[in-house]
């Protein structure tokens, strides 16, 4: 069980990294902010105010596009990941689609703290949020059904298709 943990912890690293990858090419001056959910404590990475909105947008994404491509990575290298001995991967793909799920639930529900992704994506694109959160939920559920069915080709299809439709939405507002 230990393996599995540090698999979700690598997940959330990852997908942090993403935040942090983009601050930085962007010279977004990140910083650490402490927030919570509800009564709930923990931090969000932040940047400055004010950016153009492909950089708002691909700041607040860059987590789900490192999630998507290593849950991509995972279900493609291991179809079959339910039936393997593979603790770790498993840690990272239930990180990656559990988180999705969260976060989608805060972006229908519109809750949580001002820095959450979903409300940075929408407000960057002049969107409502509760579509941000279905551009979120889509590929998380069809990766966690993948997991279940790894025969169901259509399945792996809509989801590749989600996941690249969310990062050309970068091109046009």
């Amino acid at each position: 069980m230990p393996t599995f943990w540090a698999g979700a912890a690598t997940a959330l690293a990852a997908h942090e990294t993403g935040h942090l990858l983009f601050d930085g090419i962007f010279g977004a001056n990140p910083e650490l902010r402490k927030v919570s959910f509800h009564g709930f404590p923990f931090f969000a990475i932040s940047h400055r105010p004010g950016l153009p909105w492909r950089e708002e947008f691909t700041i607040d994404s860059a987590g789900f596009w490192v999630q998507h491509a290593g849950s991509e990575w995972i279900l493609t290298r291991h179809p079959s990941l339910r039936n393997e001995h593979e603790p770790f991967l498993k840690g990272i793909l239930a990180f990656n689609v559990l988180a999705s799920v969260a976060y989608s639930g805060a972006g229908f529900a519109r809750t949580g703290p001002p820095e959450r992704d979903t409300r940075g994506m929408a407000d960057a694109l002049r969107w409502k949020e509760p579509a941000i959160a279905a551009l979120i939920l889509v590929p998380a559920l069809l990766d966690g059904y993948r997991y279940l069915h790894p025969s169901q080709r259509w399945a792996a299809w809509g989801s590749r298709g989600a996941k690249i439709g969310m990062v050309l939405l970068v091109v046009k507002r």
